[in-house]
């Protein structure tokens, strides 16, 4: 683990942490949107990394400092207030409240945070943030948590302080995660399948749309209760039905014409999304690059189309990387509404892919790209 954190941490509060914690990004390989319908995803973490040291102090104050953020920020163990603090620092303020609340033996922290995460595009720098600083307080205070109380922690962190209803995935990327590998994780039952991703001469790159998202401003949460409201009617059709993950696509189409019309293609997304999924798994056991690279593609016009969560940035990135041989499949990934697209191609079509970036969407996109590999979870350390 790097010691970069501990030495700055001493360096701005003048004592030494205690403990070092991190916890990766993530990117989604397919299955966007399935999380919070109890689906299917298969995401991986990424090496870029978030990385909290911190100390216990004798008092109830917190103070944080934040490298990604330039900030600083504090307030009194139990006593966060919105309003007078600053909004990056809510997911970390919304861990320690929550361990708080739930009888943590937690006082006081001083708490450094730095992070080569990218924040606003679809990396899930937030859930990374959360699931390190969950690990370093919770082992500051003597009290570890379960896999799952991390998950669940820091999924409540994001839906009351960050206020984003996302579901399990994130999270459970950056703890989960495992060098060389995709996790298929079924978001209802939590089952988590490691599938090795053997790039071999191939890449998964990844290209900055320029366009900032906002989740928690954006229509993530009207996409949200339409798939909750499509998922009611069918729930009076059949009572098995909990969620749309319950709903075959014969069966929505059975009920097409009597559903809101603009709930259809709502959950036809999400009901194909979930075949996806497992289409690409087993497209990854076969060592099928180009089937792979058909259900991205696929999942692109799904996520434009029937969920409406692209922007034009978005989809000149996925028209222009699709044109290129070599290139075999392209989408947006995270929540939409602006962030990365990701790019599967092979190793020679990526410098192409670049000068076609940077002739058709400027330097700035081109400079962007980011070849990711799939990296180990979230761990902590003594110092």
């Amino acid at each position: 683990m790097s010691p970069l954190p501990a030495r700055e941490f001493e360096r701005r509060f003048g004592r030494p942490a205690e403990l070092v914690a991190e916890a990766p990004g993530r990117v989604n390989l397919i299955g966007e949107h399935t999380d919070y319908n109890d689906g299917l995803v298969l995401p991986i973490a990424i090496e870029q990394r978030t990385r909290v040291a911190v100390a216990a102090r004798n008092d109830a104050q917190v103070r944080v400092v934040s490298e990604a953020f330039e900030g600083e920020a504090t307030w009194t163990l139990g006593a966060w207030d919105r309003g007078r603090s600053p909004r990056w620092a809510a997911p970390i303020a919304g861990v320690l409240e929550l361990l708080l609340r739930r009888g943590a033996r937690l006082s006081g922290v001083d708490l450094y945070a730095t992070s080569d995460v990218p924040v606003g595009s679809g990396l899930s720098s937030s859930a990374a943030i959360e699931v390190a600083v969950a690990l370093a307080a919770a082992n500051l205070g003597g009290e570890p948590l379960e896999s799952n109380e991390v998950i669940d922690l820091c999924q409540a962190a994001e839906h009351e302080f960050a206020g984003v209803p996302c579901g399990i995935m994130d999270q459970s990327t950056a703890l989960l995660g495992r060098a060389g590998a995709a996790l298929l994780l079924d978001c209802r039952t939590r089952q988590v399948e490691y599938q090795p991703l053997k790039l071999a001469n191939h890449a998964l790159v990844l290209v900055d749309s320029g366009v900032r998202h906002e989740l928690a401003n954006s229509e993530y949460a009207r996409r949200r209760d339409e798939c909750r409201r499509a998922a009611e009617y069918f729930r009076a059709v059949s009572g098995d039905v909990r969620t749309l993950r319950d709903v075959s696509a014969e069966t929505l189409r059975a009920h097409a014409g009597q559903l809101e019309p603009s709930l259809v293609p709502r959950a036809s997304h999400v009901i194909s999304e979930n075949a996806r999924v497992l289409a690409a798994t087993e497209a990854l056991r076969r060592g099928d690059w180009d089937g792979l690279g058909r259900l991205l593609i696929a999942s692109h016009r799904s996520l434009r189309d029937d969920f409406e969560v692209s922007c034009r940035e978005l989809d000149r990135i996925v028209s222009i990387a699709c044109r290129i041989s070599g290139v075999l499949g392209a989408r947006l990934v995270g929540g939409g509404f602006g962030g990365r697209v990701l790019v599967l191609a092979r190793e020679h079509a990526v410098d192409v892919l670049r000068k076609a970036l940077g002739a058709n969407c400027g330097a700035t996109v081109a400079e962007s790209m980011l070849q990711v590999h799939a990296a180990r979870g979230a761990s902590f350390a003594w110092v």
